[in-house]
């Protein structure tokens, strides 16, 4: 499965990860010690809020405990992890099969590469460091600047950024579009904000200021 490394919670006495779900979403799975069946959550991109599943019971696993597992996973990495194995604890839910393509792009040396690059001493995606570094060669790098005077869209320089920068990271001059748009998809699914926000404004600035 997919999933983040293990957080302990304090509001409860449990333990909690973040997860890719089959319908493509997030989810929070809370396994309390106490408690043989697991407490499962999506997590509301629109809102960043977790919504429990219709038959959780939220005496057993407040709401408090879902957000606090989301702001204790917030930036932690995807990967492939083994079932969760608790004492006294049943393990998921559900058994939640990732797509070949999610299975793909956690297992790629281009995921590797920026979780490597770019993860902090607590073992969370810095995403401070992640935009400041992709800003940089944003304007340093004359083909930007060419897309830039010749009015290029927003989303095209950015695609051109993340493309370049993710071959110059792991040496593979071969990355599709598709494969480029996984990875970001896959930071943004645990990422506290939309992880190129900060790249994105500094594209749009760039834009504004070439027009004449």
């Amino acid at each position: 499965m997919i999933r983040t490394k293990i957080v302990e919670l304090s509001t409860i006495e449990a333990a909690a990860y973040r997860q890719k779900l089959r319908d493509g979403k997030a989810g929070i799975v809370i396994l309390r010690y106490d408690n043989a069946q697991p407490g499962l959550a999506t997590i509301n991109r629109r809102t960043a809020e977790p919504e429990p599943a219709a038959n959780i019971n939220l005496e057993t696993f407040p709401m408090e405990a879902f957000r606090e597992a989301m702001e204790l996973t917030a930036g932690m990495p995807y990967s492939r992890r083994g079932s969760v194995k608790l004492s006294g604890v049943r393990e998921e839910p559900e058994d939640e099969e990732a797509s070949p393509e999610e299975v793909a792009t956690v297992d790629s040396a281009e995921y590797e590469a920026i979780v490597k690059a770019y993860t902090n001493k607590k073992g969370e995606l810095s995403y401070d460091l992640l935009n400041k570094d992709f800003i940089q060669f944003a304007k340093s790098s004359k083909i930007v600047a060419d897309m830039v005077a010749n009015g290029a869209s927003e989303s095209e320089i950015r695609d051109r950024i993340l493309k370049v920068k993710l071959e110059s990271l792991t040496g593979n001059p071969s990355l599709t579009d598709a494969q480029t748009q996984r990875i970001v998809e896959m930071l943004d699914e645990v990422s506290p904000r939309h992880v190129f926000r900060e790249l994105n404004d500094e594209i749009r600035k760039m834009l504004s200021q070439a027009k004449p």
